[in-house]
């Protein structure tokens, strides 16, 4: 390969894009519009050679390196600015799989929805997470939880390789064998290590699922909350679902039953094998009490094959402005139950589109003896609150009610957090250990010591010690 002062002049005007051009727009473009970037200069690499040279130019104009594929996760890193360049990757080659091996191959800047269709075609499945629109290396890299993660485990231990371009302009193959220590920091270490260029991931057998959302009145959630944290006390791994409370605006996809008022709602998967009906038993066992509370205004919970899964939780399929908080909970007692329903609940006045509770434990509470930096998650359920500033709704309107709730649920924070829930970089977060953080800083400066990507480095070194 030529070098950056070697290559042509109308190759490197193609690739690097200042303010201004359309190629800039493109390149710049990310899904939650509460964090536009504005670098300095914007790449969209479809090649390894295009990655190459856009960290050349990097490094030859003075200016940080930033990542993003689908900009799901922009409002999670550091703002981008002048200083930077941005890479998006959309990297060609499409998905791989290896079915004698269960391994896909994926490309950087290819979504799920890819990924589980290539699979499904295989019997195969991934712990992809709740929207198709997803980026798969973004969310694999930052831990991943899926609605397969109580028994498949936190997605990032399903690597088995990362291909990426570092700060000298290598492409290099990391895995368990080749730089296992570069690999054990790749796998949820917080990002400044490189450019991601392509992972490989081992699948899992999948040909049925039982998946779907059962939602309520809101009058009800109480006992429909009651009842659900009772069933997860002993839920079998196989099964992995959420509790939300929701305020869904009057949009055309939405059915009108649920935007007249609060609703709740119970949705997730249970993943049941091949040519047995336990999957509809563990459903069964949790949806018909819930039932009995009172009349569902939609139910779709149904047998189905694994891409049914991304469109259980009916998350947006456009780009909108987020604004929300996150924790990781212990145990919730009654006392939890009625303090969390009475700030989001019905009569709150809460402004949050979504109040979720995600359980969790099973494998997501086991790290696997070859894990990375981050491999599990110590916590019985992930709380997630987000809302968007549709009038008469504010900005400040949603942070205070999500300052409210951190408030009231403090007795419950564990203090720890997973990093693919996190909406802002200014939250409170922590998923790594100070040993664990300085462990992976020093791998960082090994592979970046100019610190070419440490604009890239996701605010987890609030670690707890």
């Amino acid at each position: 390969m030529t070098t950056f002062e070697e290559a042509p002049r109308a190759s490197l005007e193609k690739l690097i894009a200042l303010p201004g051009r359309q190629a800039y727009d493109k390149s710049v473009r990310v899904f939650n519009l509460a964090a536009a970037p504005a670098p300095a200069a914007a790449a969209t690499a479809t090649t390894v050679d295009d990655v190459r040279t856009a960290v050349r130019y990097a490094r030859q104009e003075g200016l940080g390196v930033r990542m993003h594929s689908t900009g799901h996760a922009a409002a999670s890193g550091r703002p981008v600015g002048a200083g930077d360049l941005l890479i998006r990757t959309e990297l060609e080659g499409g998905v791989e799989i290896d079915t004698a091996r269960r391994i896909a191959r994926v490309p950087a800047g290819t979504q799920w929805g890819a990924v589980i269709d290539a699979a499904q075609r295989h019997g195969l499945a991934a712990p992809h997470g709740s929207s198709g629109l997803v980026g798969v290396v973004g969310y694999l890299l930052r831990g991943g939880v899926s609605f397969y993660g109580r028994a498949k485990g936190l997605a990032v231990n399903c690597v088995r390789a990362i291909e990426l371009v570092t700060a000298d302009g290598q492409l290099r193959r990391v895995d368990l064998s080749s730089d296992p220590e570069l690999f054990w920091a790749l796998r949820g270490g917080g990002g400044g290590f490189g450019v991601v260029t392509a992972v490989d991931i081992e699948l899992f057998a999948a040909t049925s699922v039982v998946t779907g959302a059962t939602y309520w009145s809101a009058v009800h959630a109480d006992r429909i909350l009651s009842r659900w944290l009772r069933w997860s006390r002993s839920a079998p791994p196989e099964a992995t679902t959420a509790f939300r409370v929701m305020n869904l605006p009057p949009l055309p996809e939405i059915p009108a039953a649920l935007t007249a008022g609060p609703v709740v709602c119970v949705d997730g998967a249970v993943l049941g094998s091949p040519g047995t009906d336990g999957a509809q038993r563990i459903a069964d066992e949790l949806l018909n009490p819930l039932r009995e509370v009172g009349e569902a205004l939609v139910d779709t919970w149904h047998a189905g094959r694994p891409s049914a899964v991304a469109q259980t939780h009916m998350d947006p399929t456009e780009p909108f402005p987020m604004y929300g908080d996150h924790l990781l909970l212990d145990e919730l007692d009654a006392d939890g139950a009625a303090e969390f329903l009475r700030l989001v609940g019905i009569g709150s006045g809460s402004p949050l589109v979504n109040a979720e509770l995600r359980q969790l434990g099973g494998a997501l509470s086991v790290p696997p003896d070859t894990g990375g930096a981050l491999a599990s998650l110590d916590a019985r359920f992930a709380y997630m609150g987000g809302g968007v500033p549709f009038e008469p709704v504010t900005v400040d309107d949603i942070h205070a009610h999500c300052a409210a709730v951190r408030e009231v649920l403090e007795p419950w924070n564990t203090g720890w957090t997973a990093p693919t829930f996190i909406d802002h970089y200014a939250q409170p977060q922590a998923h790594l250990s100070a040993e664990t953080v300085a462990a992976v800083d020093e791998i960082r400066r090994r592979i970046d010591p100019a610190g070419l990507f440490r604009g890239d480095i996701a605010t987890n070194a609030t670690a707890l010690s």
